[in-house]
């Protein structure tokens, strides 16, 4: 059988796909563009009304595209909108995400040896450069008990929930044994990994096994809510010897403390401030990304000039801006004072233009610097330690480590 993913959305639902895949292998299937698939697999998110309409609008297109084609849908949209996502064309059957894993089982693939040694793609596994992948996403986590006044992701991913520190390691293991020097490490709420468990542990205890028991990989830790990087866990990235990549992704969302305190954001803007100076302070060079929504209901003229006050001065490398989304079922859908759609566009443009100004300044100051990377696509592009993506001249295989020294526009040579 020939089948084919679509993933939208985050991280966590790039790493389910990634297991999916592995799964549908192992029975024999083939991975093949969706044009050409016998089942596609569409791995749905919700974060806001236009990642809905992505979903149905790609479904449409393969039934489309593809008319003999059968549609598996699952992720989020199709959690929260069932029968929305069934009266599409060509849906099979809507799984929900505490049922994604187990949806090879639904595909009509019969079982097979899962690591078979014998011929053909029975049993074949996923290694670096399978379907242009060179970093492999790890999901150590899934679900929310955070019930931030604007997210519906609680509702469509349950509790939170961890993967045991053992299969971790284990999984880990597996991975660099198959090739791969990179591994970003994922969950939906991923600082509050290991709470749930019968025997509680925390995030920072993971990191500390994984250091010690799996050798020759670069571990990059996903999102993390700004109040689970601690100190500790910022200086055991900063004492690994590059085990942990100098990169971090603390979603602010706002900068006024009376939009976090309607966002149910449990922090303020100063705790986060000295969140971030932290970091620099100890690792010079990482890369700091942060999320920023616009238009919260209730957000006023001040509310968003907070933004541009704070934002530029920020040691912030990345921005990715979010205009408000209502989410039916949410906190926030029921507060009356909306903002108007031209408001947020215009906010959001305004944030876009201060994260690109931060993307140039985070990149001028790498400027003669050598960073460890690794190489990507057909050799000829590297990415940093400290996520920035280089081009550098011909020579290099795909998934190579390499120094390089950093110079202008984006380019780079060997050190």
């Amino acid at each position: 059988m020939k089948f084919s993913i679509i993933t939208f959305g985050c991280r966590v639902n790039q790493a389910d796909s990634l297991q999916l895949e592995q799964a549908l292998q192992s029975r024999g299937g083939e991975s093949v563009s969706s044009d050409a698939a016998d089942v596609v697999i569409v791995n749905t998110c919700s974060v806001t009304a236009s990642a809905d309409q992505g979903a149905r609008q790609t479904i449409r297109r393969i039934a489309r595209e593809n008319p003999d084609v059968r549609i598996f849908a699952t992720g989020c949209y199709a959690t929260r909108r069932p029968d929305e996502v069934a009266a599409l064309p060509n849906l099979v059957r809507v799984v929900r995400n505490d049922l994604k894993l187990e949806l090879a089982e639904y595909t009509g693939l019969s079982t097979a040896e899962r690591f078979s040694g014998g011929d053909g793609p029975c049993g074949a596994s996923i290694g670096p450069g399978t379907r242009g992948r060179t970093a492999f996403t790890l999901r150590v986590q899934t679900g929310c008990d955070q019930h931030c006044s604007y997210c519906i992701i609680p509702t469509t991913r349950g509790r939170g929930r961890s993967v045991p520190i053992a299969d971790v390691v284990r999984e880990s293991s597996r991975v660099a044994e198959a090739g791969f020097k990179e591994i970003a490490l994922t969950g939906v709420h991923l600082g509050s990994y290991g709470r749930d468990l019968d025997t509680p542990t925390s995030l920072i205890e993971l990191l500390i096994r994984l250091q010690a028991a799996v050798r020759g990989v670069t571990f990059r830790i996903s999102s993390l809510e700004p109040m689970d990087c601690t100190p500790d866990l910022v200086d055991l990235v900063a004492q690994s010897g590059g085990v942990f990549a100098p990169h971090f992704h603390l979603p602010l969302q706002h900068c006024s403390d009376r939009m976090l305190e309607a966002m149910r954001r449990p922090y303020t803007v100063r705790f986060y401030r000295d969140l971030v100076e932290r970091i620099v302070d100890r690792l010079p060079h990482a890369a700091i990304g942060s999320d920023m929504i616009v238009g919260f209901p209730g957000e006023t003229g001040d509310d968003f000039l907070a933004n541009v006050e704070y934002l530029p001065r920020s040691p912030l490398s990345h921005l990715h801006v979010f205009p408000y989304s209502d989410r039916p079922g949410t906190a926030a859908s029921t507060i009356g004072e909306k903002v108007g759609g031209e408001v947020i566009r215009r906010r959001a443009a305004t944030l876009r233009e201060i994260g690109t100004a931060l993307a140039k300044r985070f990149r001028d100051r790498q400027i003669g610097t050598i960073r460890p990377g690794l190489t990507l696509e057909d050799g000829t592009a590297v990415v940093t330690d400290n996520y920035l993506k280089v081009k550098i001249p011909a020579g290099q295989g795909r998934n190579e480590r390499v120094s390089i020294r950093l110079l202008d526009a984006g380019a780079g040579v060997l050190a």
